[in-house]
């Protein structure tokens, strides 16, 4: 799922806010160094998702019977291999 730029920026602002106004949370460096290692997390998970659902669709593709996207099967099948890709990769 790809999500753009300014709305990942948006989001992160969003975190560091509810981190700084949590009184179970202790920011010890500046915010924006927090915000830009959040971006990075996001980033990478969202580099993750898309590497992962690369891997199952091309998998998909190799069938023998021509599944058609969005259909029950494609998407019991979409499912089941993108849990074990994800396991494989330990996320």
């Amino acid at each position: 799922m790809r999500i753009n730029r300014e709305k990942i920026n948006h989001l992160s602002n969003i975190i560091v806010k509810d981190m700084e106004d949590s009184e179970d949370v202790s920011v010890q460096t500046d915010s924006t160094d927090v915000r830009i290692n959040v971006v990075r997390a996001i980033t990478n998970e969202l580099t993750i998702d898309d590497e992962i659902d690369e891997e199952v669709r091309r998998v998909l593709s190799t069938y023998s019977s021509k599944l058609l996207e969005g259909t029950r099967e494609w998407e019991i099948l979409y499912n089941k291999h993108y849990e074990q890709e994800s396991k494989r990769r330990g996320v």
